[in-house]
């Protein structure tokens, strides 16, 4: 699969851009366990040329971690050209447009997934971000607005008309959120189209190796991104990529997760601060499988998810690696 003249090879698997969640540390520790590609958290078109701090940090790129796309969002064409021009001279190697993302902060303003109200306006915004950057320009959308209007498979074509290089569909409506099953159906719709020429990218509950090889197979999509699954998780990378190579379930010890976990942990702490890098963690650690299903375990986790000096986390992390989880392993032995 290419995205330009960025060759990602057969079936790549992909991390997909996720508000606080895809740092720079995130995507390399992702990259490193498989990931073929990687995506910044979206960054807001009027931020960008507003030159905000916080914002302009999540230009940076890792060459380690490559190939990377940085996507961006917003409403009004003279902005979201602006900032695609911003974001080119940053060095991505794909510019990545939102226009997918559901919450009410920015889908409610028109951004994100809100454009899909107004599919004029996207068009007018694609095509301007395509002929004011050199780099390929790729989309991320949903089905359509809500269940009466999905419109996908028609704005695919008009999409690719407008110049982009590759197309990511999760499987939803904006309206269902993150809630309810998404549509693979409805993806292989896209990529079955004759006329549509460019890669589609399939999203939406890939959460284990099968079903990463099952939605390959059911939808024949180029390549798959996988989202929530992959947080307080990396290593799912190493066991997508390598079943889908081998066909067998690679067996990650706990002792390299928890590893990669403190790492996570450190390099928050090391980028931001202590205090505000252990709050961006504990997304993280909250969503980790690794503490899914330990009985009688609520007091340890409330102690892990409100600790807030690195010292007393890794306390706890190393009473639950070598006492707690051994523990309860032998039980279900």
């Amino acid at each position: 699969m290419k995205i330009g003249t960025v060759d990602l090879g057969e079936r790549p698997v992909m991390l997909a851009p996720m508000e606080d969640v895809t740092d720079a540390s995130f995507r390399l520790i992702c990259k490193e366990q498989g990931a073929d590609m990687t995506y910044t958290e979206f960054v807001s078109a009027d931020a960008l040329i507003r030159n905000i701090a916080a914002t302009t940090r999540k230009l940076h790129i890792n060459d380690r971690e490559r190939p990377t796309a940085i996507q961006i969002y917003g409403r009004e064409v003279g902005p979201m050209v602006e900032a695609a021009k911003i974001v080119e001279a940053a060095g991505p190697d794909i510019l990545d447009i939102n226009f997918g993302c559901p919450v009410k902060k920015v889908a409610g303003k028109g951004a994100g997934a809100g454009m899909l109200r107004d599919i004029p306006k996207m068009l007018e915004i694609t095509r301007a971000v395509v002929k004011a950057v050199a780099l390929p320009v790729t989309v991320k959308t949903r089905l359509g607005w809500d269940h009466n209007s999905k419109i996908i498979v028609d704005l695919a074509e008009q999409l690719q008309d407008c110049g982009i290089s590759a197309l990511t569909v999760h499987g939803r409506t904006r309206s269902q959120m993150y809630t309810g099953e998404a549509d693979w159906d409805m993806i292989a719709q896209v990529k079955a189209n004759p006329r549509l020429h460019i890669p589609v990218i399939g999203n939406g509950d890939i959460c284990t190796p099968e079903r990463l090889v099952e939605a390959f197979q059911r939808s024949n999509v180029d390549g798959i991104m996988v989202g929530r699954a992959s947080i307080g998780c990396p290593w799912i990378f190493r066991e997508m990529t390598e079943y889908l190579r081998t066909g067998k379930i690679v067996k990650i010890g706990n002792s390299e997760k928890f590893a990669l976990l403190r790492r996570q942990i450190r390099e928050s702490i090391e980028n931001i601060d202590e205090y505000r890098g252990i709050l961006h963690i504990r997304r993280h650690l909250a969503a980790s499988p690794l503490f899914k299903s330990i009985p009688n375990f609520r007091q340890v986790r409330i102690s892990m998810l409100q600790a807030d000096k690195y010292d007393l986390l890794d306390n706890i992390l190393n009473k639950i690696e070598h006492e707690i989880l051994p523990a309860f392993e032998k039980t279900e032995d």
